[in-house]
């Protein structure tokens, strides 16, 4: 399946990454898609605290 999404590779404690995936088994999500949800409270938090963060194609699509 194609995606516009971004792979990353993130480095974890193994007891905070088990805890994430136990969080995201009762949420009923996949561990990516909780991690991507903690992402966006994370910068809906800090937007709203401090502004709208801007970005342009350029800022993503850097080469």
């Amino acid at each position: 399946m194609a995606t516009n999404k971004i792979q990353t590779g993130i480095r974890f404690e193994p007891e905070l990454l088990y805890k994430i995936a136990y969080v995201a088994k009762c949420n009923k999500r996949s561990l990516n898609a909780q991690l991507e949800y903690l992402a966006q409270l994370c910068v809906k938090e800090y937007e709203e605290a401090n502004g709208e963060i801007p970005v342009t194609d350029e800022d993503i699509y850097k080469k």
